[in-house]
Order: structure tokens, then sequence, then C-alpha cells
């Protein structure tokens, strides 16, 4: 198959079913030949934050020398953003190649009358084969759906389970408390494999706590840390931190919004961990990694006068925290709000934590099955004070909001990453065009 053929068939052919389990999943490594076993992994778990681990340790360890592979998910705009070596997407080939080679196992699988991989297992699948035959030195692995029965978790042995923020979210799959839910992502935890923690509510950090004691797992988390921001500007921040094993002056982070601090806290705390099982993470290669650390549709500027920031937040969490960076960055502008949701989501917390912060709202709808129409979440937004306009289609409401959006104001973008990917290939076909 060529690369538009293996699109095809992974969307068309295999659908976008997500059925929990290992079985299926462990059935394709083992035609393969069990990469997944003989990779050294960093497993990353968690609602929201992950991305901008994996960011942050790719390019840290990358600083370091090592090759480091990158697995995540879901894709912005196209499949190739998944596999990460050194930072470069897999190439259109290479994709192909593996997905075709995917296909065909599945094939043989179903010849054998055994249960055939979802598109998120084999896409996985041919990560853990991608990645073993580039020989890379360190894998960085994030969790797609919860952890427990999530298709990365047959990773054996992992270097280190690192387990960000932790919140409400997809419980039709994790459970409707948070306790379920932090259940589920402690099933990342192997037996004697070090873990470490972002700081979290006290309720999680027990039982994530707990889940590492029974597994004989080394349990971390960097809850003492001092914090001194020196600036927070569009260029990143500067800031300190100190805590009793480890003291950094002047960091440079790179990547925007309040809370990448604590998302970089808990990515400090695993170099300390790396450092002490094997990797050597010298101290250049945190502030050059940091410094350098990108990652797409999390508070990303993508123009100017006015600014346009896309942000990935798409839950109440993560809307929480973004209306949270407005209030540091943003204290004056008049912002503009373009703002879609699934119809799955918290949307009516999401839409009250982020309405405060504009004066105007252009509600749309993101690209997927699963959206909230614009009348509903209309209703939804029927106390806000000011100008409410609906654009079904993406590309109208961005075009909209620049009619009303005064050159010294902001567009900001949210509610949904299947929204933000599509703007984000709206405004790179803008821009070109």
């Amino acid at each position: 198959m060529n690369y538009q053929e293996c699109i095809h068939y992974l969307e068309e052919d295999v659908g976008f079913s997500s059925i929990p389990g290992l079985e299926r999943i462990q059935y394709l490594c083992d035609l393969l030949g069990n990469p997944e076993q003989r990779l050294p992994v960093i497993h990353v778990a968690g609602t929201n934050g992950k991305g901008s681990a994996v960011a942050m340790l790719s390019s840290i360890l990358k600083e370091a020398g090592y090759r480091v592979g990158a697995y995540t998910s879901p894709h912005l705009e196209r499949y190739n953003e998944r596999y990460l070596l050194n930072g470069a997407e897999i190439s259109d080939d290479d994709f192909a190649k593996e997905i075709t080679l995917m296909r065909q196992l599945c094939e043989k699988l179903a010849a054998e009358g055994k249960p055939v991989p979802t598109l998120f297992e084999i896409t996985t699948g041919a990560a853990f084969h991608y990645f073993y035959e580039k020989q890379v030195d360190v894998l960085i692995l994030e969790v797609g759906l919860g952890g427990r029965f999530d298709a990365t978790n047959v990773v054996p042995h992992p270097l280190l389970s690192l387990i960000m923020s932790i919140s409400i979210d997809h419980t039709d799959f994790l459970g409707d408390t948070i306790e379920k839910i932090a259940m589920e992502k402690s099933g990342i935890i192997k037996k004697n494999c070090p873990v470490v923690l972002y700081s979290q509510a006290e309720l999680v950090y027990n039982i994530i706590k707990d889940a590492a004691a029974r597994m004989d797992a080394p349990f971390y988390c960097l809850n003492d840390a001092e914090i001194r921001v020196a600036s927070q500007t569009l260029e990143g921040t500067v800031f300190s931190v100190k805590n009793k094993c480890f003291s950094l002056e002047n960091l440079e982070l790179s990547l925007l919004g309040t809370y990448q601090l604590e998302n970089c806290l808990a990515v400090l705390e695993a170099c300390l961990v790396l450092n002490k099982n094997g990797l050597s993470i010298p101290e250049g290669a945190i502030r050059n990694g940091l410094k350098n650390a990108r990652w797409a549709g999390r508070m990303e500027l993508c123009g100017k006068a006015p600014l346009v920031i896309l942000d990935g937040a798409h839950n109440a969490d993560g809307i929480r925290q973004l209306a949270n960076s407005l209030s540091v960055y943003f204290k004056e502008k008049k912002v503009t709000l373009i703002l879609g949701i699934l119809g799955d989501k918290e949307y009516r917390r999401m839409a009250e934590q982020i309405l405060p912060f504009a004066e105007t709202v252009i509600l749309t709808e993101p690209h997927s099955e699963r959206r909230l129409d614009v009348f509903s979440l209309a209703r939804s937004v029927s106390d806000f004070s000011g100008t409410v306009e609906m654009e079904k289609e993406i590309e109208a409401a961005y075009e909209r909001a620049r009619t009303l959006t005064p050159q010294d104001g902001i567009i900001l973008c949210c509610g949904s990453l299947y929204m933000i990917g599509a703007m984000r290939t709206y405004l790179k076909h803008r821009k070109n065009s």
C-alpha cells in the first residue's frame, strides 16, 4: 500500500472503534517478534500534560546524546506526527511500510480466527516495530486512553512510569469518579519499575502511591519544590527551582502556559530518577532540552496582529488551566474565542470556565462524529453577556473572527484537538495561498 491507501485502510476498513484489552495487541506483537520487550521505554500516562512531558523529555534526552523515539496520539494533522525520531516525523514511505506490514499480520490473525486489532493497536504495533528497527536508545511511549487496558501497556519492564495530571475525562471508558480513573492510570505501574507522579491532590496521590507499593515500585513525587518565576512572556518562561535533591537556577522553558511549570517539575523529577537508573542526563542537556522543546497545539502562537493562539484543551481541567494562563499572559487584551467541543465532554463546565475571558464567542463544530452541534453549545453559553455567533465550519469561524477582532486583540481557538488540528491545516493553507 502507498501512504494514502494506508490512511484509507486505517480509517475506512479498520475504523475508529475503541475496545479496551491487551489480547489483540499482544497477538500482533507476538507476530512481530515482541519488539516491545526489547525496547527501553519511558511510559507516560495522565489526563493532561502527557504530550508536553513527552516533548520535554524527548528534547532533553536528545540533547544528552541519545537516539530518542516518541510515540504519541492523537495527531493534529497527519499520522506521521505520532512517530518522532529525534524530533523528526516518520517519512510517508516508512509509515506506509509499517502499516502495510501491520495489515498483513492482521489478515493472518483473522485467518487464524483470532481477534483483529483496532486502529490504535495497529498504530501502536507499528510504533514498536519501527522504533526497534531504528535502534532507538529510548522510546518515550504515551498512553492513548487510561493505562491498564491501553495498547501501550504490553511493555513489561519500562525504565520509568511517569504519571501526569489526573482529572475527570473519558468516563465512559475509565469510570465516573476520580478514584476509578486514577486506578486505571496506575495500571501502567510494573513490578520493581520506578514511578514518578505529577504533584496531585491527596486522594489521587494516595491511590498511585499505594499501587506502586503493591508492585514494589520505587515511588517519587516532587511535591516540595520551591519555584521562583523570573519572567513569563510569549517568548517563554524563566524560572528557578529548588528542593532537597536539586537546585536549578534560571531555566528557560519554551512551552507556553502557566500549567507547563508543573509539567516541567514532573519531567525534572523523571530526569533525576533516570539518572539514578542508568541514563546520563547532564544539567546542560536539561537546560537546552527545555529551551528547545516544542509541542504543537498547546498555547501555540500561529499568527500576529491579531495574535492567534491554538490550545488543545479539551476537558474541564485543561480548560481551567488554559483560563489561568490567559489571566497571566493577556490581562488587558480583548479575546475573540472560537469554541468547538465534543458532545461527550463536560461542555457546560468548559464553557463556564473560559467564557469570562472572552468579549466575543464564535461557536463551531470539530471534525468528528462526536462533535457537539453549535445549537446545543449555544444553549450552554446563553448567559454570556458578550457577542455570540455560530459558524459550523471551522474555516468560516476563523474568517469571522478576523473581521471581529482588532489588530491588538487575540483570537483564541480551543475546546477540541480535532478542531485545533483542522485549524492548523487551514492557517497553513491560508498563509501559503
